[in-house]
């Protein structure tokens, strides 16, 4: 509860401290985040916050923790597709809900208990669907890179789509001249039809890069049966 709707008389814990910095930081983000505001945002003095946490890097390594914590693992009585499909969905589902997280979710060096089971069990669906060390490298990289990259790019678009997308749109095709043909097309022949989402390329990008690694991957096989 923050001081500006009454002091929360609970207990000072570090648990109350990281959950009161992931809701500031969804608030303010993480750039704007300081012990002062967090301290003012849970309704205690600044100083009594150094009792539970070292300094703000102690804090953000809960932080990412936390936000590990709220990510579906890969389910395990599934094939390693429909596996990393719950995994990827549900991250995606978090990142939005956190979107400062997504530059600091690799940034860790002191990584807590959630950040360590939530990579042991991705590699473990690899692993356990026959992927080579190599292979399962590979894999959960660019998985990684898409789903962190996506995310980052959601998250600091003006606007996905609907009514809010279709009015920026707009206001930049009627400032197009014609020196922008390609782009005077794509905005008013894609992005400016009804139903559009940018995303939906979300699904596609995930759907094309699990393509890619099936396809690697049997042929991997292939090649070492017939060795």
């Amino acid at each position: 509860m923050s001081a500006r709707h009454g002091r929360d008389r609970r207990p000072l814990t570090t648990e109350r401290v990281i959950h009161g910095a992931v809701s500031l930081a969804d608030e303010i983000g993480i750039s704007a985040l300081t012990i002062r505001k967090l301290a003012d945002a849970i309704g205690v003095k600044p100083m009594t916050i150094y009792h539970h946490v070292a300094n703000k890097e102690a804090i953000i390594d809960g932080m990412v923790n936390q936000v590990f914590s709220e990510i579906d693992l890969p389910p395990t009585d599934v094939d390693w597709r429909s596996a990393m499909l719950v995994r990827s969905h549900s991250m995606r589902q978090v990142l939005a809900k956190h979107p400062w997280a997504s530059p600091l979710m690799e940034s860790r060096t002191t990584p807590g208990a959630a950040i360590l089971r939530h990579h042991d069990a991705v590699l473990g669906c690899f692993r356990t669907a026959g992927f080579s060390l190599e292979a399962t490298a590979h894999a959960y990289a660019i998985i990684d890179a898409f789903l962190y990259g996506f995310a980052l790019q959601e998250a600091t678009l003006p606007a996905t789509g609907g009514p809010t997308m279709a009015e920026i749109a707009t206001q930049i095709a009627r400032q197009m001249s014609d020196g922008y043909p390609h782009l005077a097309e794509f905005t008013t022949g894609h992005v400016l039809q009804p139903g559009y989402d940018f995303g939906n390329e979300f699904h596609f990008g995930l759907d094309l890069i699990l393509d890619g690694i099936e396809r690697t991957t049997e042929l991997g096989r292939s090649v070492a049966s017939t060795a």
